[in-house]
């Protein structure tokens, strides 16, 4: 039988193996019975598993929603600083006008970080693994948030200019490396729930970023730039934790060729002797002979090639689908509707950040969900639910004041929308591109599906304040239309990939617009 080749880091203690199916310690023999007595092992969450996924979410999803979300509450004490600055540095008065473009071009370059991230992701994921590429974005975050905390001393609306980008390019690479790095080391039967992690992160962090802004908390003119830099302990952390996380077997199994170190880091991560997971091997090997990952998958070539096209296609339709559902718009629309019921200033921020409870709650149980349920099941049920939520959204602020219901009943809509839009909206689209795409093109895919979506939320957050002063709350229209494209988009060619290797998916999926990848004989 054929020996696995040793990589130059392999030590004399690596684990050997020896044949597709049977592996053998050095200086361990075993017999025919031996093997087939050997036990196989469904995947289970692991101490390693689960701390790798913490890191993750933790340190990379987190502080990528926070930076999303932080920015809304105190804008109005940072447009004063902005202003303030701008005449004392450079002695001149800004119009109105002239500061809002200021301002809007400190919110909106974070966007332009994102996409820039979400670009390099593939190549520094490639050069670097995984996990360092994992760690390079956590180091971004803590730069920029230096650069937050010196913006207030140093009087510089540059710094906190420059931070924003910088945090946005560490969000566009946590966004594209962390559901790719949880699914590669994730056992099958868990993929889907580790894939949740990324959603899970950025709800938890936008939820942060609304509490933070509270004028009780740190949203004030002493410490605003305290709050935009109070996600660096959750980079620092993951950084250190980093360098004891194992790298993606699969990458260095397919991508490197790395067979030994694939397969002690696949020991770690699932805490058994490597003999209970001779399934988990052969599907390294299968994807590794199947793969032509070893080539240089650049983006221009994963754009270019044909049996790629159809994925590429609805991964990015996803992730861009997910900005154009109209979430954001939702949320900002949400605390003038709860006022409308009723409430004041400060009880609306307050459901303002129920919502927001609500939407973590739904990443959390969507967690087992993706166990339990196909994804595209759960996509397609997120997205008409979520429809039926913006009519009645629509209907109901149109008639908002007709009865002293409606305000109650354009709360209960939202509260709603924001439930079924963690169902599947909010999660699937982040992890999809990792179940579609074998090894080699993998993180291109995933950084263009991430471009996708930084490019929805800068179009929403572009139209949206012109959209609802032209039509209103006709705008939710609009988003409900963006959904049901998706839905017949996804219905007729998204293939359900729950228990399924990517060799099998990919292989449904090679003839474009004519593949069939819901066909019965294929599934």
């Amino acid at each position: 039988m054929k020996q696995a080749k040793i990589d130059k880091d392999a030590d004399a203690t690596t684990l050997c193996l020896e044949g597709p199916g049977v592996t053998i310690l050095p200086g361990e023999t075993r017999s025919a019975n031996n093997a087939k007595n050997s036990t196989i092992i469904t995947g289970r969450w692991t101490p390693m598993l689960a701390l790798a996924g913490a890191t993750c979410c933790l340190g990379s999803a987190v502080p990528a929603g926070y930076n999303i979300g932080v920015m809304n509450n105190p804008a109005q004490i940072m447009l004063a600083f902005c202003n303030a600055s701008i005449q004392r540095r450079y002695g001149e008065e800004i119009s109105y006008d002239s500061l809002h473009i200021v301002w809007a071009a400190i919110v909106s370059i974070f966007l332009i970080g994102g996409v820039s991230g979400s670009l390099t992701a593939s190549s520094v994921a490639d050069k670097l693994g995984r996990r360092g590429a994992l760690g390079i974005g956590n180091v971004c975050g803590i730069i920029g948030a230096v650069l937050f905390l010196a913006s207030k001393p140093f009087d510089s609306i540059e710094l906190l200019m420059l931070g924003r980008l910088v945090v946005g390019l560490s969000g566009g690479l946590a966004t594209s490396l962390l559901p790719m790095y949880m699914t590669e080391v994730a056992p099958l039967n868990l993929r889907g729930a580790v894939g949740v992690l990324c959603q899970l992160g950025i709800t938890c962090g936008v939820l942060l970023a609304q509490i933070a802004g509270l004028d009780s908390v740190l949203g004030t003119e002493n410490y605003w730039h305290v709050m935009l830099a109070s996600f660096a302990p959750l980079c620092i952390l993951a950084v250190l934790v980093t360098f004891i996380l194992p790298e993606s077997p699969k990458f260095l199994f397919v991508v490197k060729g790395y067979e030994q170190r694939a397969l002690k880091e696949l020991t770690r991560l699932r805490g058994v002797n490597l003999n209970h997971l001779l399934n988990e091997v052969t599907l390294l090997r299968q994807e590794s002979t199947a793969s032509s990952s070893t080539d240089n998958w650049t983006i221009s070539r994963v754009i270019r090639e044909p049996s790629l096209r159809l994925s590429l296609i609805l991964v990015c339709a996803l992730q861009c689908g997910q900005q154009l559902s109209g979430i954001n718009a939702v949320f900002f629309y949400s605390s003038s509707i709860f006022m409308e019921a009723g409430l004041n200033l400060k009880e609306s921020q307050y459901a303002t950040l129920g919502t927001g409870i609500i939407n973590i709650g739904m990443a959390l149980i969507s967690v087992p969900f993706m166990t339990l349920f196909g994804r595209r099941t759960l996509l397609l049920n997120s997205c008409y639910t979520s429809m039926a939520c913006l009519i009645v959204l629509c209907i109901s602020i149109i008639n908002i004041n007709s009865s002293p219901i409606m305000p109650w009943i354009c709360i209960v809509a939202i509260l709603a929308y924001v439930l079924f839009y963690g169902l599947g909206l909010g999660p699937i689209p982040y992890f999809i591109g990792s179940e579609l795409f074998d090894v080699g093109p993998r993180p291109v895919a995933m950084a263009l599906g991430s471009v996708s979506n930084w490019g929805g939320n800068f179009l929403v957050a572009m139209t949206f304040p012109s959209l609802q002063r032209a039509v209103g709350p006709y705008s939710f229209l609009a988003y409900t239309a963006c959904i049901l494209l998706l839905a017949l988009f996804s219905r007729r060619y998204l293939p359900e990939t729950r228990g399924r290797n990517t060799i099998d998916i990919a292989a449904t999926m090679t003839r474009g617009f004519k593949s069939q990848p819901n066909d019965p004989n294929h599934i």
